[in-house]
């Protein structure tokens, strides 16, 4: 059997019009997903720099002060041994 239809060189008008809407829009989202994990990573780094400045905190106070259990509201130390060394 032979099919004598011709067969069509390009979509409609229409098609190629919702096709491109659909294709910007599925690049739109990638690339703001792209600049949301960029900045996420940014932010995770910033979080290990100040996670690093704090352990350094820590283990000056626990040389200064033999323990670095410090009230982050009002400064002061609590001692673990029951002395408050005052």
């Amino acid at each position: 059997m032979v099919n004598l239809k011709a067969r069509a060189e390009k979509i409609t008008e229409d098609q190629l019009t919702r096709l491109q809407a659909l294709v910007k829009v599925i690049n739109k989202n990638q690339n703001e997903l792209g600049v949301m994990e960029t900045r996420k990573h940014a932010i995770l780094h910033s979080i290990f720099e100040f996670q690093d400045g704090l352990a350094a905190m820590q283990k000056e106070f626990q040389e200064e002060y033999g323990t670095n259990e410090i009230n982050i509201v009002d400064g002061s130390i609590s001692y673990t041994d029951g002395k408050d060394n005052s």
